[in-house]
């Protein structure tokens, strides 16, 4: 009798599975807390190359094979190398996979990764996309990273990247959205704007909510992060905080980089895994690059949340813009889980970011809003 399985994205325990049956392999052991209730963490392997542009390998060819004609330098991790701003490099990963026939794979930057601004996609053999890797893949994956802000420091093992596994269709249509948004009331809205296969997201720039902080922005020629070290920055060596000061509107300087908040707490039940989506960019001259996925759990009551605010990195394009408090800025997009994982985000895991407000990656100080 041949097996069934059921369509959504894979929890932990069948991430475990598929790496004890040989479809997730590494140079390095599994760590371990590198699975998560819904996706895997990615490491950076040994060396890096700096790159002249990134890249896709395209059919038939391999990541490697293009290596040679684009890498300008090799760089050591081994004990650690700096990646500056405006480079774009290249970086085998320990991880790779050989999938079974029925399952795809889908990565995307970490929530620390974002938060900083360092813009990174996987790129497989044969790929015509980034971070998307096609039902039954065999190879390895490679990390391009470009950080946009903050040079940063990384070695070999350093995680800025994970990866989920999906069988067949698993998003939520917009009927089934609303009646999960009555049952389990996904965000803190009476009357949201589901559409497109989404929940709409809009900006929170009152400042009620951090007495009267509306977000952080980056400042240029600073220090280096250290993606491996904790709570070790000083807030605003790197970014200037922005406070209302009586309106509920930010100008976007070009080319600046922002964090700010979600106007909607977020709910993400046990059964569902979640992901920030871009609106439509015709509605404005700004860009919003998420980090972007959430695990089963996040802002649930019974893993130590009770609802969570998204975190939004903007960035404008090549003119000022006016973001008004409550635009739309992006959509929450909901996926069934194939089965509910074994535990989840928050669940004593040590999970940065549950039960968020307006935060800063996990590399920096906490910052008391009324100093």
């Amino acid at each position: 009798m041949v097996e069934q399985h059921r369509a959504g994205i894979l929890p932990a325990q069948a991430i475990a599975a598929l790496a004890e049956n040989g479809g997730i392999s590494t140079r390095r052991p599994l760590d371990d807390d590198q699975i998560q209730p819904a996706s895997l963490d990615l490491r950076l392997g040994r060396h890096a190359w700096r790159i002249r542009a990134s890249f896709l390998p395209g059919a038939g060819n391999t990541v490697k094979d293009r290596l040679s004609e684009l890498a300008l330098h090799k760089l050591d991790l081994s004990d650690g190398a700096v990646l500056e701003t405006g480079g774009v490099y290249l970086v085998p990963l320990f991880e790779r996979l050989r999938l079974p026939a029925d399952v795809s794979a889908t990565t995307n930057p970490k929530s620390s990764t974002g938060r900083l601004d360092v813009f990174t996609r996987v790129i497989a053999d044969g790929a015509r996309a980034f971070d998307a890797i096609p039902m039954g893949y065999e190879g390895p994956l490679y990390l391009e990273i470009a950080p946009r802000t903050f040079p940063i420091l990384v070695r070999a093992g350093s995680r800025l990247s994970q990866v989920r596994f999906r069988r067949g269709i698993s998003r939520l249509s917009d009927l089934e959205l609303l009646n999960l948004q009555q049952e389990q009331r996904l965000v803190d809205s009476d009357a949201p704007d589901v559409a497109a296969g989404g929940i709409a997201m809009g900006v929170d720039l009152a400042g009620e909510a951090w007495d009267g902080l509306l977000g952080f922005r980056a400042k240029k020629h600073t220090g280096v992060v250290d993606l491996d070290k904790r709570a070790g920055l000083d807030v605003e060596d790197f970014w200037e905080p922005l406070r209302a000061r009586g309106r509920t509107s930010l100008v976007l300087d070009p080319d600046a980089f922002y964090i700010l908040a979600s106007r909607e707490a977020v709910h993400v039940p046990p059964d569902q895994a979640a992901e920030m989506v871009p609106f439509d960019p015709l509605v404005g001259e700004f860009r919003v690059h998420y980090a972007g996925f959430f695990d089963p759990g996040f802002g649930h009551a019974a893993a130590g949340g009770s609802g969570a605010r998204a975190v939004l990195e903007v960035r404008s394009r090549e003119v000022p813009f006016i973001l008004e408090h409550g635009q739309t800025v992006g959509r929450l997009v909901y996926e069934r889980m194939a089965e509910r994982p074994t535990y989840l985000y928050g669940s004593d895991l040590g999970s940065n970011y549950q039960g968020q407000g307006l935060k800063l990656s996990k590399h920096f100080r906490p910052f008391a809003p009324g100093l």
